[in-house]
């Protein structure tokens, strides 16, 4: 496994393919849950664990890994269901979210898949852990449930929306008022935090959930006669999404002469170092990692002095 989570070159040979990897594990019972491989920076045994007072509830402790320290979150409970037991065989699995480490201790591993993401689908709003799903998809019959992990994190470490005073006094930004931006992203923690942040700079905001339904958009835009350089400040898409990807879609874009000159930024929780060399391979214009409000805000300031030069 270890090979597979270390190789960025090996990742790269995905993109533009709309296809991912996920590492399928268990909880309780037979139910399968998945999250991309690409977060995943390694499986171990749980190593000794040191409570800390007052912490979150669905928080177990913390490890010390590598001389690192970081917080071991019980996944089962983080998307409502019983606590997992800890002992001697108990699994957890390292991964990086938004330049974060964290651990989340699982009940048992399967395996690594690699899907295309077309039969990756949006699950069916409905209750309970279902509010804890970003997709769904089949592998060898069996149904499972791809966890959204930005919302279980979002729900013990709450992220800020807010852009300093400081970048909110750039006069530069101030001509973004009045502008438009289409967000794409399957996460409604994403999708909310960014339209909060965009909306301090007076932009309005078009949202889609996925890769393909934000296409669908813009051609409709397009076929509406629409000049979408005029209408759109720019394009914000999430790299992993039911459907279609961050990565296609932006290929998708440059491929259609309507849409080719877009301003698109790739908008992820995904390492910075993994993305710099997608970003190049799509044809990005810039990359954010996400739940940075002061960083967008420069993203913001890049693309309006763009249009100045």
């Amino acid at each position: 496994m270890a090979s597979i989570l270390d190789s960025v070159n090996q990742r790269t040979q995905l993109v533009g393919e709309n296809r991912l990897e996920i590492l399928m594990f268990r909880l309780h019972g037979r139910q399968l849950f998945a999250i991309n491989v690409f977060k995943v920076q390694e499986v171990v045994r749980l190593p000794k664990l040191t409570l800390i007072p007052q912490r979150h509830p669905h928080m177990c402790g913390v490890i010390t890994l590598r001389g690192q320290t970081i917080p071991v979150i019980d996944l089962a409970q983080a998307i409502g269901m019983r606590p997992l037991l800890q002992n001697e065989n108990s699994t957890v699995i390292v991964t990086e979210y938004n330049r974060s480490i964290q651990a989340f201790l699982i009940g048992s591993v399967e395996r690594i898949v690699n899907l295309n993401w077309e039969s990756v689908q949006p699950p069916p709003r409905t209750a309970g852990r279902q509010h804890y799903l970003t997709a769904i998809t089949r592998v060898d019959e069996a149904i499972v449930e791809i966890i959204d992990v930005e919302k279980v994190l979002a729900e013990i470490i709450p992220m800020n929306a807010k852009i300093s005073a400081e970048k909110l006094n750039n006069p530069i930004l101030a001509k973004a008022s009045g502008r438009e931006v289409l967000i794409i992203d399957d996460s409604m923690v994403a999708l909310n935090q960014l339209t909060e942040a965009l909306g301090q700079l007076g932009i309005t905001v078009h949202q889609a959930t996925d890769g393909l339904k934000g296409l669908q958009q813009l051609q409709l835009w397009a076929d509406q006669g629409e000049v979408l350089t005029d209408k759109l400040l720019m394009v914000f898409t999430d790299a992993e999404m039911p459907e279609m990807d961050g990565y296609r879609l932006t290929t998708e874009i440059r491929n259609d002469p309507r849409l080719r000159d877009l301003y698109v930024v790739m908008h992820t929780s995904l390492s910075g170092s993994f993305n710099a060399a997608m970003v190049e391979k799509v044809g990005c214009d810039n990359f954010l990692s996400k739940f940075q409000p002061d960083r967008l805000a420069d993203v913001i300031e890049e693309r309006l002095q763009r249009d100045e030069a």
